[in-house]
């Protein structure tokens, strides 16, 4: 903080609001571009290919996670932006993979009911979508072989 304050002149909470906002642009960038308002092609929107093609990392996750599921594999995808775990729900959609997803709006008994599905043995459900801030205590997903 201090440093942030030095390196700004001593500008103090604006110079470090702003540079906040900066890394938070970039995350998004680096994420996905769809995470920006008016950067998804639509009306009317579709899911599809370009959902995969327009991220890098995206790219790459479809390319393991079809890997990862032939071979048997079970995934866990963590966020720490719900928007994401949004674009990634679309791309399980898509793609025909089973999930579960848990966040911030996820009901206390469900959460439990999906944990016990996704643990069964021999479970359809392939991955589950996490953010980081709900996804912590009280979560037994042991049977994951996979963490992103």
């Amino acid at each position: 903080s201090s440093g942030i304050n030095a390196e700004y002149g001593g500008a103090g909470n604006a110079a470090k609001t702003r540079l906040l906002n900066i890394l938070m642009q970039l995350r998004k960038c680096s994420n996905h571009p769809y995470l920006f308002d008016g950067a998804e092609p639509g009306p009317p929107y579709t899911t599809d290919m370009h959902l995969v093609a327009n991220s890098g990392k995206m790219v790459v996750l479809d390319k393991l996670l079809f890997k990862l599921k032939e071979r048997g594999s079970r995934v866990l995808i963590f966020s720490q932006m719900t928007r994401l775990l949004d674009i990634l729900e679309d791309y399980l959609i898509w793609r025909g993979f089973k999930y579960f997803r848990l966040d911030g709006s996820t009901d206390h008994s469900e959460r439990q009911t999906n944990i016990d599905k996704y643990n069964e043995p021999g479970s359809e459900y392939f991955c589950y979508i996490l953010s980081t801030r709900a996804g912590g205590l009280g979560i037994n997903l042991a049977t994951a072989d996979t963490v992103i």
